[in-house]
């Protein structure tokens, strides 16, 4: 039985690892996390907010995926948006899921990424 997500895993290229580190840790204010010394020299990182984990391995013919992506929950979805938009990334609102405020943006190599907030329910 199936209990939970342990983490979910993005690709990126070779040399990329700095790029990922600004964008997860220093934009999405994520943890990075070690990895274990056995999967360390196959490059990438691993990082974590909360209970969600995201590792970002290396790949060697890298092509971010045009429509898969994992779904962030976030609080504060509006000052959220704007914290990536004054770090020059691109946020794409979208008002499709009902019972959601969300948007989509890209990381530094383009893999892309829903975030999204319950809207409250009436009292």
């Amino acid at each position: 039985m199936i209990t939970a997500v342990d983490h979910v895993q993005l690709a990126a290229p070779p040399g990329s690892e700095e790029r990922l580190r600004a964008y997860y840790a220093g934009v999405l204010g994520m943890t990075e996390i070690p990895k274990p010394a056995a999967l360390a020299a196959r490059g990438g990182c691993w990082f974590q907010a909360g209970a969600v984990q995201l590792h970002l391995g290396i790949e060697a013919d890298f092509q971010p995926a045009r429509k898969a992506h994992p779904g962030l929950r976030v609080t504060g979805i509006e000052a959220y948006g704007a914290r990536l938009r004054a770090h020059g990334a691109e946020v794409r609102w979208d008002e499709h899921l009902p019972g959601h405020r969300r948007f989509h943006s890209r990381d530094p190599v383009g893999n892309r990424l829903e975030f999204l907030e319950p809207l409250d329910e009436p009292a």
